[in-house]
């Protein structure tokens, strides 16, 4: 993985706290929207840790991929696309 480890582990470090968080607000009966509006935030999260680490494959492996390398790592990101 060629993205920054240290920004990706905080940022997942973040998320853990998040889903941490809401596992203590449903076994405490919190209020269905504030549990919702922290689940968004957790998956606001992980859409920026991916960003972060599609990113830096697309910089470092893409970029300096040739030939039958670079027509297999367009059909993964193609693939990945396809499933956003």
């Amino acid at each position: 993985m060629k993205a920054e480890k240290s920004s990706v582990n905080h940022r997942l470090a973040i998320v853990r706290g998040q889903v941490d968080g809401v596992i203590r607000m449903v076994e405490d009966d919190a209020y269905c929207v504030d549990i919702s509006n922290q689940i968004l935030a957790i998956i606001s999260g992980l859409k920026k840790v991916n960003q972060l680490i599609l990113s830096a494959h697309l910089e470092h492996c893409l970029r300096h991929a040739q030939g039958e390398e670079l027509d297999n790592k367009i059909s993964e990101i193609e693939n990945l696309l396809n499933r956003l």
